[in-house]
């Protein structure tokens, strides 16, 4: 099993370094590290280091030595950003970390026309703190060292400005009466972006889909079964990480 990761504000350069605070107390009361064992210390955005437990203090204070120096993860290529509608419940922090998981890049919140959560004034700063912590803390347990990025709430025509950046542009839509490909056969860049538009559980209104398409994105569909849209995202990203050799 790869070291388990913990979170700093600025990867230290070494010899040797002491992870306190709530990273400190995970590592020392949580997962109860000994002297011997290796740790991962990393900022999420691709810097990491590694090193040994020399000693754990207290309840909050470990002293790790032997660090590596500081090592940089490449951009992934291709970039895969999925954009997220919202769910209902704690269906889209479910969402956030299965996708992680599973190794997407970006996810971006968006506020489909047919989404029974809105996400206005203080609840929706909250609900996106928590998608941002989700991501984090999945981060950390799938032991990665780049985090997926949690972008702002974005309205249906900004989802379109955005697409229209894309090397490769989809909506996921699963109605029978509407010409989809299967996203498991259209051509992909092997660089680039690559941006997946995920709809609310009501599904993307004809509207939406038609802004959509005059940006250039297309219409695919995963296969025989309709998913949640909690879990669509994670099925695609999987599908894409494989198609593009991430997963190699």
């Amino acid at each position: 099993m790869t070291a388990p990761v913990f979170v700093v504000d600025e990867v230290p350069d070494g010899p040797e370094f002491v992870l306190e605070g709530p990273e400190g107390r995970h590592a020392v009361s949580v997962k109860r590290l000994r002297p011997g064992e290796d740790v991962v210390l990393t900022d999420g955005a691709g810097r990491w280091t590694e090193g040994v437990v020399r000693a754990a203090e207290g309840k909050h204070r470990l002293v790790v030595m032997d660090l590596t120096g500081i090592h940089e993860e490449p951009p992934p290529a291709p970039r895969i950003t999925v954009v997220q509608a919202l769910p209902k419940g704690d269906r889209g922090e479910v969402a956030v970390e299965t996708m992680t998981e599973t190794g997407v890049d970006a996810i971006v919140p968006w506020q489909a026309s047919r989404c029974i959560t809105q996400w206005k004034g203080e609840r929706g700063l909250k609900s996106l703190a928590k998608w941002r912590n989700t991501a984090r803390e999945a981060g950390k347990q799938s032991r990665r060292v780049r985090f997926p990025e949690v972008a702002d709430t974005l309205t249906t025509n900004q989802v379109a400005a955005l697409l229209g950046t894309a090397d490769f542009a989809a909506v996921l839509h699963e109605d029978r009466d509407h010409d989809s490909e299967p996203l498991a056969t259209v051509q992909l860049p092997g660089q680039g972006e690559i941006v997946l538009v995920v709809g609310p559980e009501g599904g993307v209104s004809p509207d939406e889909l038609a802004v959509f398409a005059e940006a250039g994105a297309r219409t695919c569909r995963l296969g025989a079964s309709v998913l949640r849209t909690s879990t669509a995202g994670t099925a695609a990203t999987a599908l894409l990480m494989g198609r593009t050799g991430r997963w190699s």
